[in-house]
């Protein structure tokens, strides 16, 4: 029976993840490999969503995953890594290793999935491949011939040189590993994106890892179901069967299902309405409403044009959180920001309406007007960041300080009445200023405060001393004697 079992697995191809920093040449990389033009379209020019692309080289299929290269994609990248067979480390020959790029060899160690070094811009002229070896040596990356094991190969995205031993060494490191696959099994694999269109309904883009998906099945992610009615390629073509390795879209699910999630697929209606039953009863409701009342909180409404984005901006969300400021999302959703997520930030007057490459609809924008609530969207991760650190900077409360001005020792009590004390006294440091506040200290414990409403040296009347011995008049309840220092301050506000 076992023997049954493995003489129906086949060759699989291998699913690629390309990593490393953000200006190393990772979607030029990819671009040069599918003739596409990701770069130049993306805001910023930075990829903003994992996606998925399938080519053929020497009659052999390969799966490109692509993972954004901004720090703020840390979760998206990691599940990046987790559906990967191989990963590719993109590594400037330029500038060799950088903290972004041992982030990513983070991800790679961490999901143990294998990897190629591919050393990009050899073509520049500041290039130094032999160096940049001895950079990636010097921070645990042990290429091949050099006293480890890890494969690279010398690149450029520009021009092509190296594309086709990379992509050789890709299927080289696929044999290695031995990947393979059931058709005759139902589908299984993982949710890389998902996607809420007002007029399609809830899509997500999947990566089959085994098995066959086909017209007529179901496919179940988490507590998320969706009949298999529409089923296109990664090109958006239609399709009615696809196996493992292939990224494919499907449209129609019940829920936006989570990227990252796992999937699988069912032949009856019955058995995949069972297994989400099961999910939502394990799930529950595990939302954490606590509030900690010494903390300003900022309530938001976040609504982004795709799932993996909202992971991306609430990662950025919990650097910006501090000792006397929580960020709370309160609501959160893919699609156009509506009229029912301006209801929900109604219910609080210093809640924040933020949407990410999203637009906003006729009654949610006329509903926010009457309401007066500021809708904020954005097509740039770390603009949200900017925008946030100035919001967080005007709501954090104002705190009044004093700030020492200087101190004087009292040596003589010249006269008393009811609120003002004549006395002499010697500056000890700093500066005493006509009507400056004063505190009044005995033996270092602060007993009153004072105004000076007269001060004197040399018998001629004076705005400030800084040294020597002074006389003064000082307006204040506290009884001052010989022997106590009065310190000036003024209150500024932090």
């Amino acid at each position: 029976m076992t023997k049954e079992k493995s003489d129906k697995k086949i060759q699989r191809s291998p699913v690629i993840v390309v990593m490393g920093h953000i200006d190393h040449g990772k979607s030029a990389l990819l671009d040069y490999i599918r003739k596409t033009k990701i770069v130049e379209s993306e805001s910023g020019g930075i990829t903003q969503h994992i996606s998925a692309y399938e080519l053929t080289h020497k009659d052999r299929k390969i799966t490109f995953l692509d993972t954004p290269g901004h720090e703020a994609f840390k979760k998206m990248r990691s599940r990046g890594a987790e559906v990967a067979d191989i990963a590719i480390l993109v590594v400037s020959a330029e500038e060799g290793v950088k903290a972004q790029t041992l982030e990513a060899l983070k991800c790679i160690r961490e999901s143990k999935t294998p990897f190629i070094v591919a050393i990009n811009k050899i073509d520049k002229p500041a290039a130094n491949v032999e160096k940049i070896k001895t950079n990636l040596s010097e921070n645990e990356i042990y290429l091949e011939g050099l006293g480890g094991d890890v494969p690279f190969v010398p690149v450029s995205a520009k021009t092509g040189e190296g594309i086709p031993e990379l992509l050789d060494m890709m299927l080289l490191v696929a044999d290695l590993e031995e990947l393979s696959g059931d058709t005759t099994k139902n589908a299984e694999g993982i949710v890389i994106e998902s996607n809420l269109d007002q007029k399609k309904g809830i899509s997500a883009s999947l990566v089959i890892k085994d098995g066959t998906l086909k017209s007529g099945m179901f496919v179940v992610a988490g507590d998320s179901m969706s009949p298999v009615r529409i089923m296109e390629d990664f090109q958006g073509l239609p399709i009615k069967e696809a196996s493992f390795s292939s990224p494919i879209r499907i449209v129609g699910f019940s829920k936006v299902p989570q990227v990252g999630a796992k999937f699988s697929t069912f032949d009856k209606k019955k058995d995949a309405e069972k297994a989400t039953a099961e999910t939502n009863k394990e799930v529950g409701n595990n939302e954490n409403v606590g509030n900690d009342k010494n903390l300003i909180e900022l309530p938001i409404v976040l609504v982004a044009d795709v799932l993996g984005t909202l992971d991306a901006i609430e990662h950025e969300f919990e650097k910006l959180k501090n000792d006397s400021v929580e960020i709370r999302i309160i609501k959160k959703g893919v699609g156009c920001i509506s009229e029912d997520d301006i209801k929900t930030a109604s219910g609080n007057e210093n809640t924040l309406v933020v949407g990410f490459n999203t637009k906003i609809d006729g009654p949610a924008q006329s509903l926010a007007n009457r309401l007066e609530i500021e809708i904020k969207t954005f097509d740039i991760i770390y603009k949200i960041t900017e925008w946030l650190e100035e919001v967080i900077k005007e709501r954090t409360p104002k705190v009044e300080v004093e700030e020492k001005t200087g101190e004087a020792k009292i040596l003589r009590i010249f006269s008393k009445t009811k609120d003002k004390q004549v006395l002499g006294g010697r500056v000890l440091e700093g500066e005493i200023a006509l009507r400056g506040n004063v505190n009044i200290l005995r033996r270092g414990e602060n007993i009153g405060k004072g105004v000076i409403v007269n001060l004197q040296q040399s018998k001629a009347n004076i705005k400030h001393v800084s040294e020597g011995e002074f006389g003064a008049q000082i307006q204040t309840k506290t009884e001052i004697s010989e022997g106590d220092t009065i310190e000036g301050f003024v209150v500024k506000t932090k």
